[in-house]
Order: structure tokens, then sequence, then C-alpha cells
């Protein structure tokens, strides 16, 4: 299978990767708390597995798991993991949804004007929280 082929398959569009470079656009951008924590294929799992961990641990009764595409298990993975660590406090509650991305293809030369395609893209969003125990007064 060319680069082509391989490029026209996994995006959906038809166009030639020797005349257009393809780039994908960052997502629209999501809340930015300090609890919010944004997983990627490229981050070393540990170290997001411990920064979610430390946030639990200094004082954040909840934290915010967010993972976009081929994120989507490992933002699942890392909060099965806390919850293992948690030993039962912890709780998770899952939101799945799909994001509109946008990506633009760029030409090469000067013959070719610049395009833009969309395409959905899977997302999950996952509350990591300790449950308040009754009795317990804000």
């Amino acid at each position: 299978m060319t680069d082509t082929n391989l490029l026209e398959k996994k995006c959906n569009v038809a166009f030639d990767s020797s005349e257009f470079a393809l780039r994908k656009r960052l997502p629209r951008s999501l809340p930015k708390r300090k609890n919010d924590v944004y997983v990627t294929q490229k981050t070393d799992f540990k170290a997001q597995l411990e920064r979610c961990q430390k946030l639990l641990d200094t004082g954040y009764n909840e934290i915010y798991v967010h993972g976009l595409g081929a994120a989507v298990n490992r933002a699942v993975n890392l909060t099965l993991q806390l919850k293992e660590r948690g030993l039962g406090t912890i709780e998770i509650a899952v939101h799945t949804s799909s994001l509109e991305l946008v990506d633009d293809l760029e030409p090469l030369n000067d013959d070719q004007e610049p395009r833009s395609q969309t395409r959905m893209n899977s997302a999950v969003h996952i509350k990591v929280y300790r449950p308040q125990v009754p009795g317990d007064v804000c």
C-alpha cells in the first residue's frame, strides 16, 4: 500500500501526498483547570498515573481525565488503575462524546489551493472522585 493510499484510508479523504501535506489541528480547547488531566499516547503512562495520584493525595476530591481518539483506552486504563489503588475509596463516572476535528491540507507547490476537511473522533471524559461519606458536613 502506497503512502497516498494509506493517508486516504486513514483520513477518509482523497489527496495525493506528493501534492499536499496533512496538518492536523489541535482540538477546540476544553477547560484547563488544575484538576484536569489530558491523556495522550506520547506521555509516559506511569508519569500520568503519578500526576493523577498526586492530585488526589494533595486535597482534590475529584479530578477529570480526558482522552481523545487513540488515547481513549489509555485514559480508561489510567482511571481503573487509580480506582484499584484507592482500595474502595475512589469512584468513577464516565462520559463519552464525539468531537469534530479539522485537518488542513497544505499544498506542496503553488499550483494548488489549501484545503481543509473535518472529521469526527471519539472522546472520553472521566470524573475520578472520592464520594462523600454519609454524615460528613461540608
